[in-house]
């Protein structure tokens, strides 16, 4: 495993750490206990010695923390998690989730603290001002929180007003090929650099988009240059990342000990500035592909998630996307999967009564009921609706009788 080390602690972290969000189960809310645990042995077994959680990955941290306590690996990792700030009113409700999570992950403290899921500098300065930063001080004093950092999904310039408002030891953010020019970005991702921070990096496949989801062109252009340990789109998109010598650790939510092995193989060989130029013209020419065909910048996440009419949202948009990189036929084939149009109640696009309640947690900031409609528009255009609408009642009386 190749090691990095975190400029504002001095702790060696293994380049590759372990995102727990998407163990198996994450979409049900509901982890496999036994699956994360097979993860965590291998990730360890493999040198990675940083996992992420949070308090809002549904059943996430009990998890972590139950199978740490099993396998007897608490002192062999530095744990993560997050704060879920939105939902903190008062002062006492820091120590309320911060006990809280403690006791779920079986631990007497955090090594790496997160403010979650910035969007804006607001929402720092609204638990500034219920005391937060005193109580990481005391935090800190306790030993309970050893180093604090926040994870940024905000736009480029907000970002460097959030670097000015504490005093933080490090950083998580998006960034890929493909995000450059997004959010923190390649310009966020030097700027905390420079001051000192440690850098990790989130979505560096944008959650599987640049792997199995990547335009067939784009597929094409990586497969014939192919060359030692380059050999997939993944392989790709992590040393894409790594290369960067700025960046302290990427975060890959491994979901399989198949995809530990995988990365963590990787992880040996992709070294900071090793890619040449033939290879990062190569992977420009991977982005003016995967461009023309990214109408929805949807990770699947699942934050958006569940909807109140029952809509699988990332679904729908990995849908959209696929008709435009792969074809319409293609992408309606998924959208039916999707929607669930086989059953007596498909979950369909136009059931969207635009609540609004998805767009408001959504990291990538996408107006989700906007894009709703154009994936209606697209796959469940006028014959299409009138179609599955004639279909779905058919199926009720079906099985009313």
């Amino acid at each position: 495993m190749q090691y990095r080390t975190d400029p504002a602690s001095g702790n060696r972290l293994s380049a590759l750490g372990l995102g727990c969000m998407r163990f198996p189960g994450y979409q049900l809310g509901r982890p496999d206990a036994k699956a994360a645990q097979d993860i965590i042995s291998r990730a360890v077994e493999r040198g990675i010695n940083y996992l992420d959680t949070a308090y809002l990955y549904p059943g996430n941290e009990a998890c972590v923390g139950m199978a740490l306590e099993k396998l007897g690996l608490r002192d062999k990792v530095f744990i993560a998690t997050k704060l879920p700030h939105a939902s903190c009113k008062r002062t006492e409700d820091f120590d309320r989730f911060f006990n809280e999570q403690l006791k779920r992950l079986r631990t007497d403290h955090i090594d790496y603290y997160l403010m979650h899921n910035i969007t804006s500098p607001a929402q720092w300065e609204h638990v500034a001002a219920l005391g937060i930063k005193d109580w990481i001080a005391r935090q800190k004093r306790e030993g309970r929180i050893r180093q604090i950092g926040f994870s940024y999904h905000g736009s480029a310039d907000d970002f460097p007003r959030m670097l000015d408002a504490y005093d933080w030891d490090f950083v998580q953010v998006q960034y890929n090929y493909a995000n450059e020019h997004y959010q923190a970005g390649t310009a966020g991702v030097m700027e905390a650099h420079a001051r000192g921070l440690a850098v990790f990096v989130m979505e560096p496949l944008l959650g599987g988009r640049l792997v199995d989801k990547l335009p067939r062109a784009a597929q094409e252009i990586l497969k014939k240059a192919r060359a030692g340990h380059l050999q997939t789109p993944a392989d790709w998109g992590l040393s894409w990342v790594w290369n960067h010598p700025q960046v302290t650790m990427l975060l890959s939510g491994m979901a399989s000990t198949e995809q530990v092995d995988q990365n963590a193989s990787i992880a040996d060989a992709a070294l900071p500035k090793a890619m040449t130029p033939s290879q990062l013209e190569t992977i420009a020419r991977v982005v003016e592909v995967f461009e023309r065909f990214n109408r929805v910048p949807c990770t699947g996440c699942n934050y958006c998630m569940p909807c109140p009419q029952g809509i699988n949202i990332p679904g729908c948009f990995a849908a959209y996307n696929a008709s435009f990189a792969y074809g319409r036929w293609t992408g309606l084939s998924q959208y039916f999967t999707a929607s669930a149009v086989r059953t007596a109640s498909p979950k369909l696009v136009s059931n969207c009564i635009h609540c609004g309640k998805c767009a408001r947690h959504c990291p990538q900031q996408i107006d989700i009921p906007a894009r709703l409609e154009d994936v209606r528009h697209r796959l469940q255009p006028g014959p299409v609706d009138a179609a599955l609408r004639v279909l779905a009642r058919f199926r009720r009386d079906g099985a009313a009788e």
